[in-house]
């Protein structure tokens, strides 16, 4: 019954090397076994008999380590590398590009660098929540100047390892305190699911987008949400829907919250793109505020990495708006406790430049006319794809492509599709055939239109 125990502890937690080999070692040869059949999955007995067999004969204990599939996204711009060929064009990757196809730093972001750089700054830690500054700032950019909420002291804000970081934070957060399992849009940005997964949720889908039509599956959203149980959590985009580039009306949003406040749920809010995606930082917060205005103690996660194209610093925030200020410092409390242990504290580079930005008058008003310049370009892009697609006469119709905003055109191009597109002319967009219009410039739109044409029509 001990040697049982011990076993069976011994799977509870990480089985180091060390631990293995003695047991392996031991003059009782029943220990094996037992390790064997006390695992619970078969994916432990595999790693438990991959780790002994390691062990006994002296191996690494990386052996029985199997190689992770490639990440969809590195794994094509790796690709997209090693081709030779002149003409090869990138629309995989999602950060933006200038018209003669390079990386853009933002001249406010620079100008801003550059002034920070002068200052004798040190470079102690932030704390566990991050520079307090950025946080104010951050919070009244997307919620509002006049936001009852953050005039009342009712919003816990920390600053997070960009979106990634503040999603992978909330959801270990939500888990902890009861919920099991969140609701991701079909689709949505593909690292969505791992973060909530690896934070212990399950993840469900609700519907979304009618591939059929190129559309919102506005009808079947609403179904979907009414069939949630009451007080689930639901993940929403707050503009410029990742694949799809397809957003509800400001009309729709109202018949979202009003479900969402009938079905108790808890609103989740992944804001990525404020700013970018129409060129109004305003408007691009007009769901989430809605939301608050409707009194959803709403959660949110804002990344700063597309507005601002701080892709590499890692720079966001997370904020949950609750019932008073007195549970705003309890929820506080419980993001740093979660916080801590996995990061510690955030970096303070991109904070500081998002302060120097925001702080000034000046230069947010450059900021607002740069983003909306970026827009613009986008949607020029958008505009001249379409219409070559159109002047090529394509019997398909392309017009979601000007419907949809943001970085990202949902091509509804087939996986056989994107494939031929790759490899017949050196094209590369992920298999879903979402395309980042960032890498689709006035010099190689055409070649991309006349190259969709081919693959889609000359089967």
């Amino acid at each position: 019954m001990m040697l049982r125990s011990t076993t069976n502890s011994l799977l509870r937690r990480a089985i180091t090397h060390t631990e293995i080999k003695r047991i392996a070692s031991s003059p009782s040869s029943s220990l094996l076994p037992l390790l064997r059949g006390a695992a619970s999955s078969h994916a432990v007995r595999s790693f438990a008999d991959a780790a002994v067999q390691s062990a006994t004969n002296g191996g690494s204990p990386w052996s029985h380590f199997p190689m992770a599939p490639p990440d969809p996204i590195i794994g094509l711009t790796e690709a997209y590398l090693k081709d030779e060929f002149p003409n090869k064009v990138n629309v995989g990757v999602g950060a933006y590009r200038c018209d003669e196809g390079m990386p853009f730093v933002l001249p406010v972001v620079r100008e801003a660098e550059n002034e920070i750089n002068l200052e004798e700054l040190d470079h102690e830690y932030s704390g566990i929540a991050g520079c307090p500054n950025f946080v104010n700032l951050a919070l009244r950019f997307v919620y509002g100047d006049d936001s009852a909420p953050l005039k009342e002291k009712r919003v816990a804000g920390v600053q997070t390892l960009s979106g990634t970081g503040g999603l992978r934070v909330f959801g270990e957060v939500i888990h902890q305190f009861g919920h099991k399992h969140i609701y991701v849009p079909n689709p949505t940005w593909g690292n969505h699911i791992p973060i909530f997964q690896n934070a212990g949720l399950e993840v469900r889908k609700y519907r979304y987008y009618d591939n059929e039509h190129c559309n919102l599956d506005f009808d079947h959203l609403i179904e979907d949400m009414n069939g949630m149980p009451e007080g689930s959590c639901i993940l929403l985009h707050a503009c410029a829907h990742n694949p799809t580039g397809m957003d509800p009306t400001i009309e729709q949003w109202k018949v979202i919250s009003d479900v969402a406040k009938e079905k108790n749920l808890l609103c989740f809010f992944d804001c990525a793109y404020q700013g970018f995606a129409s060129g109004d930082a305003r408007k691009d917060a007009a769901a989430v505020r809605m939301f608050v205005e409707d009194g959803h103690k709403i959660a949110l996660v804002q990344s700063f990495s597309k507005n601002f194209g701080l892709y590499g610093q890692r720079i966001g925030a997370l904020s949950v708006v609750t019932e008073s200020p007195e549970e705003a410092q309890r929820v506080l409390s419980q993001l740093k406790v979660h916080i801590r242990p996995n990061y510690s504290n955030p970096p303070r580079h991109g904070a500081r430049i998002v302060v120097k930005v925001l702080s000034s008058e000046k230069k947010t008003q450059e900021f607002v006319e740069q983003c909306m310049g970026m827009a613009k370009r986008i949607d020029a892009m958008r505009s001249k794809l379409r219409k070559k697609l159109e002047e090529l006469g394509s019997s398909r119709s392309w017009e979601h492509i000007t419907k949809q905003i943001g970085m990202f055109a949902y091509s509804g191009m087939s996986k056989d599709e994107v494939i031929a597109l790759r490899e017949k002319h050196h094209i590369y967009c992920t298999l879903d055939g979402r395309m980042s219009m960032a890498g689709v410039t006035s010099k190689n739109v055409d070649y991309i239109a006349e190259a969709i044409y081919d693959v889609t029509e000359r089967k």
